[in-house]
């Protein structure tokens, strides 16, 4: 009878139990790794989006701040705000690639874990018994996946703030956009009003001199009207017509604001006819001391120096094409435009 219940005791097999609760333990597990995947795989998609929204807005950051160049004074406050929004951008963007790595990094030791779990059950399917070593494995795994758990919730509550944070930031750049845009419609067009003042003026005084022409926006005066041939001084015809152009600019200067920056751009042009004397090698050095001649002038008459800017061109920019003596003689001229700096 004593043998007999020896024998019932030890034929009672606790395999099953065990195995039930190792394969619960294995789907939940498995489980966890795919809400991971699905989560790196939204992350990815959400960075990656972000990141295109934030190139597309320093792109637009870039051309309007080239297009600001001659603000740059007045708009000195307003950079100083784009540019710490920037860095925030910069922050905001390192931390979200701390968090994707950290993401990274869980997935892969989850996925270590998950393969030493699937070595351990198929290493039980060969005995009857758990050790107590692997009664302790079985425990730190399920500790591991809690603390994966509020890691996962820690992140996810971390990406919500980063997100919300992002958008503040978007709305500050709109807006700095915004008011950067108004700004400098209005600094452009106070300068057209400006010069179309100055063009209609100076045109009507002008206009008794047949031989200076109207281009665009610009006064074309023939280099004979100001100069001799082959020389960069002026002659008292020349400083006739300068004096009625520096009246006019002197006039329509003082109602222009201090603080609108612009400059009366002087050009001068030559033929393709080659020039090679000690004074002037080429018609680059003529041009440009012809320019200078002219600028020399009107600073004499008035006009503040550091509102005129004198360029030479040579031969290189024709208004008429061959070389006929027509031709020739319209492309030796002097280009006065008034403009932005």
């Amino acid at each position: 009878m004593i043998g007999s219940k020896r024998r019932a005791r030890s034929t009672i097999n606790a395999w099953p139990g065990y195995v039930d609760a190792l394969s619960a333990l294995l789907m939940l597990i498995i489980f966890m790794l795919l809400i991971y995947v699905v989560s790196q795989l939204y992350l990815s998609q959400t960075l990656t989006e972000r990141n295109t929204e934030l190139a597309r807005l320093n792109e637009r950051l870039d051309e309007i701040s080239s297009l600001l160049g001659l603000e740059r004074n007045r708009a000195g406050v307003l950079e100083d705000q784009l540019s710490a929004s920037q860095d925030r951008n910069t922050q905001l963007q390192d931390r979200l690639n701390a968090t994707r790595n950290l993401l990274m990094q869980q997935t892969a030791e989850s996925e270590a874990q998950a393969e030493r779990l699937a070595r351990l059950d198929e290493s039980l399917s060969d005995k009857d018994e758990l050790t107590a070593s692997q009664e302790a494995l079985i425990l730190n795994l399920s500790n591991q996946i809690i603390s994966l758990q509020r890691q996962l919730q820690k992140i996810t509550a971390a990406l919500k703030l980063q997100e919300e944070e992002t958008a503040e930031r978007e709305s500050e750049l709109e807006d700095v956009s915004q008011r950067l845009n108004t700004l400098l419609a209005e600094r452009v067009n106070q300068l057209e009003q400006y010069q179309s003042e100055f063009f209609g003026r100076l045109r009507d005084i002008l206009a008794a001199n047949e031989n200076i022409r109207v281009v665009g926006d610009r006064f074309l005066l023939p280099s004979e009207l100001l100069f001799a041939s082959g020389s960069a001084k002026l002659g008292p015809e020349g400083q006739q017509e300068l004096d009625k152009l520096a009246a006019v600019l002197l006039d329509v200067a003082e109602s222009i604001p201090d603080d609108l920056d612009w400059i009366l751009r002087i050009d001068g042009h030559t033929d393709i006819v080659p020039i090679n004397t000690p004074q002037f090698p080429s018609n680059w050095e003529l041009s440009t001391a012809r320019a200078v001649a002219v600028v020399r002038y009107l600073a004499e008459q008035g006009v503040p120096d550091r509102r005129m800017v004198a360029a030479g061109f040579g031969q290189y920019f024709p208004v008429a094409e061959g070389t006929s003596p027509e031709a020739l003689q319209k492309n030796r001229r002097i280009e006065i435009k008034l403009t932005d700096r």
